[in-house]
């Protein structure tokens, strides 16, 4: 199964040969800035402007219709007048194998409705599968086609699938200030053809995914979504952002993409079977991308207990308190413990239980590489599952050395080696909105994100991604546990 479903979708996410369908002969419309962007991003293949009269676009050869195109199309881009589509897709032949359909005016108005049907009918009789419509495209860096401005060109491991064009534009451009790396994202619009659920299998089965997140406002085919995921066993992480979760909600995405979102306690059910995470809001849901994409899930030791450890005492017990909420112990450490970091004779005002608060003054000595020392002591005696380091950077820039911070992280890296398996490690920058803090910030986080450690900007965001990573794992554990 696995091995049809990948040949089935290769040519979506790897296609050679690109048709361009609305593309005007000035170069001012939105399918001429496609074809801008695709060329820029790299792709090699083909590339087909579909025009009635232009002999040709943007330097390229137009054709008048999908069947008469040099070669088969394995990707066809399509943003004409809805009315103007269904006739364009009958003209395939057989010769184009996805159509993704940028045109509104289909189910997502009432007007629209009987449109889409004969819109899906056409697509069937030229031979294709059908996207959208109602949506803005694909990016696949692996394919090297993009529809959005900016994003990522290495090929990464977090697979998308969203129902929103604009959320799919979010993902990408926010994704990558955190340092999300994409295997592909897909956006489907109404799905009047294909869905969610296809589009989830796939990535299930793509050696390249190894966590999949989908933006999804109702799922048609529910009952294949459910049993897709069920026979999956939590295989891979799958997140969840659901969209019409509230009455408010459901009317929104009624008149959004034509659907009607199912009762919120089916989407908690499919959870609970499943494995599957459901996120609250588009933050969390980047946020959880980013740690299942960072750490190796261990269902065998499945997260509880966690060592938070840097500067700032009052955020570490507000941290504590929502750790407690989320189900995740910040506990004090043991005799054994306490006594090796007692002995380490650190400056006054450190606190060694856990939370451990050093001030900067600690911190800073060695340069910042007395951390590795507690944090050795920390792994190798307290044995935490996960270790979240907190930092208040704006205690650091301008009173320290600027290697301090980065000899911090690399005694934390340098520890994790040591003890390899043993505890997830997330880092928090906090900073105050300063812009030339914030500047620091965000190299500081690309260096981070470049060693594989996934960056979060308060203690909060960490310990909502550690409690889903934690969900996942303990699913996992039971149905291993119940095999």
């Amino acid at each position: 199964m696995s091995d049809s479903v990948l040949e089935r979708f290769k040519p979506l996410f790897e296609p050679k040969t690109v048709a361009v369908v609305g593309a005007s002969a000035k170069g001012t419309a939105f399918p001429n800035v496609f074809i801008r962007r695709i060329r820029e991003f790299g792709f090699k293949g083909a590339i087909y402007p579909i025009h009635p009269t232009a002999r040709e676009i943007d330097g390229l050869p137009a054709y008048r219709s999908l069947g008469e195109t040099p070669e088969p199309v394995d990707y066809a881009f399509i943003a004409i007048a809805a009315a103007q589509v269904p006739p364009l897709l009958r003209e395939g032949r057989g010769r184009v194998r996805y159509a993704q359909v940028i045109s509104s005016g289909f189910g997502e108005v009432d007007e629209g409705k009987e449109l889409q049907d004969e819109l899906v009918a056409a697509a069937r009789a030229g031979g294709m599968r059908l996207i959208g419509p109602n949506c803005l495209g694909i990016y696949t860096p692996r394919g090297r086609v993009t529809f959005a401005e900016i994003g990522p060109d290495a090929v990464g491991s977090v697979g998308i699938v969203s129902q929103s064009g604009g959320l799919g534009t979010d993902i990408i451009r926010r994704g990558l200030s955190r340092g999300l790396q994409f295997s592909g994202l897909v956006t489907v619009g109404n799905s009047a053809d294909i869905g969610p659920s296809d589009l989830i299998e796939y990535y299930l089965a793509d050696p390249q995914t190894r966590v999949i997140g989908t933006y999804i406002e109702t799922a048609a085919d529910g009952r294949r979504l459910f049993e897709i995921l069920r026979d999956a066993r939590a295989a891979k992480p799958v997140v969840v952002l659901k969209g019409g979760r509230t009455r408010q909600g459901r009317a929104a995405a009624a008149s959004h993409t034509g659907s009607l979102a199912g009762d919120d306690r089916a989407w908690v059910a499919l959870s609970k079977q499943t494995g599957c995470v459901m996120a609250a809001t588009l933050d969390e849901f980047l946020d959880i991308l980013l740690a299942f994409q960072a750490l190796a899930p261990r269902a065998q030791q499945p997260t509880q207990r966690v060592v938070l450890f840097g500067n700032g005492g009052g955020a570490s017990v507000l941290a504590t308190d929502y750790f407690a909420r989320l189900g995740l112990d910040v506990l004090p450490f043991g005799h054994e413990t306490l006594a090796a970091l007692a002995a380490l004779k650190l400056p006054p005002g450190t606190s060694i239980t856990n939370p451990v608060d050093c001030p900067v003054g600690t911190l800073q000595q060695d340069d910042g590489r007395v951390a590795e020392k507690i944090l050795d002591l920390i792994c190798g005696l307290g044995k935490p599952e996960a270790l979240v380091m907190h930092l208040n950077l704006s205690a650091f820039v301008g009173r320290t050395r600027p290697e301090v911070l980065d000899n911090l992280v690399q005694a934390a890296l340098r520890v994790q080696q040591h003890y390899p398996g043993r505890s997830h490690f997330l880092l928090v920058l906090r900073s105050d909105g300063e812009p030339a803090l914030e500047e620091r910030k965000r190299a500081f986080r690309a260096g981070a994100a470049a060693l594989g450690i996934p960056v979060y900007d308060e203690i909060s965001n960490a310990g909502r991604a550690l409690a889903a990573l934690a969900w996942h794992e303990r699913f996992v554990h039971s149905r291993q546990r119940d095999r």
